[in-house]
């Protein structure tokens, strides 16, 4: 990997992560700007956007199942599940669940912008080990552990990013899939199982709203605040043909977080080694000058290439 800085002035889309910070400064520091040049320059794509991939770093590691990234300097945080025994679907629900809770452990690895790993800070407890897409404010990295089960319970998680102490904030009655954190009201929003519900919370979890989510384009897999009150949002939906074959589309969308409604959508199509599309789960989006870059890890460590993280570019027309 090439691993010059990388002058950000964005905001990372999912998780990965999806959280734009300028690449060599404080490890702590917000220094996201009120208007997110990403946001614009996300709302300048449209479904024919060229992109192009200039870097694949290959993770030598065990990944699991990847789900949420952010960016903080010359780091690279990024939430994964490790499965150790699958949930099984009941034939009936079983006590308001369609299936069993499975075992499995939370991780969040610490990179360098190498794919080197620094740390592997180990979450959950009892049945909620799956984390979800992942976002960071001034000084923390927020993290959602959930159980491996719709309507079912999670915990949402502070990092602190200079010591990567641990410490849990507050307990949700659903599976949180992802969270984002404002920066200056510390307001913390989410969104379900297959993001179908949005919600609000404030710092210490008392549950502001909910709303069922308006957009059925693509399930949110990974988000970040992206200033203004909105969320950069990445995220994939299956879908048939008529022969029964299905598909992955993958999206980004920047979503208003008081209406819940989308201000813009634009499918991303581009494919890793194992097949999936880019966006499957833990995204980051940023710019430099007139480019836009995402970085994606798409693929579970198990398939036929590992985990790589996968870097794509295109150019923002001038005015947006």
């Amino acid at each position: 990997m090439n691993t010059r800085t990388l002058r950000t002035a964005g905001l990372a889309a999912s998780a990965i992560i999806v959280a734009g910070l300028l690449a060599g400064g404080p490890a702590g520091a917000d220094i996201r700007p009120k208007d997110s040049a990403v946001v614009a320059a996300v709302t300048a794509t449209t479904r024919s956007t060229p992109w192009t991939l200039v870097r694949r770093i290959r993770l030598n590691f065990p990944t699991y199942h990847p789900q949420g990234f952010a960016r903080v300097g010359n780091r690279l945080f990024l939430s994964s599940v490790e499965i150790l025994e699958a949930p099984v679907r009941y034939p009936e629900p079983v006590g308001g669940y369609d299936r069993s809770p499975g075992k499995g452990r939370g991780h969040v690895f610490v990179l360098d912008l190498n794919g080197n790993l620094q740390r592997d800070i180990v979450l959950g407890e009892g049945d909620i080990y799956h984390p979800g897409g992942i976002d960071v404010d001034a000084r923390s990295l927020l993290v959602p552990v959930a159980e491996y089960r719709p309507n079912s319970r999670s915990i949402v998680y502070r990092i602190d990013l200079q010591s990567l102490a641990v410490r849990p904030v507050f307990r949700v009655n659903d599976h949180v899939g992802g969270v984002v954190v404002d920066p200056a009201s510390h307001r913390i929003d989410g969104v379900s199982w297959g993001s179908r519900t949005l919600y609000s919370w404030s710092a210490t979890g008392r549950e502001l709203s909910r709303r069922a989510n308006p957009s059925h384009f693509i399930d949110y897999q990974d988000c970040a605040y992206s200033g203004r009150r909105t969320m950069l949002c990445t995220g994939i939906t299956e879908y048939a043909n008529a022969t029964g074959a299905r598909f992955e589309l993958g999206g980004i969308a920047v979503v208003d977080l008081r209406s819940g409604l989308p201000r813009h959508e634009v499918p991303f199509q581009q494919y890793s080694a194992a097949g999936h599309v880019a966006t499957r789960n833990p995204v980051h989006v940023e710019t430099e000058g007139r480019t836009l870059r995402v970085w994606a890890a798409p693929d579970d460590g198990e398939e036929v290439n590992g985990t790589e993280i996968l870097v794509y570019e295109t150019s923002v027309p001038s005015g947006s």
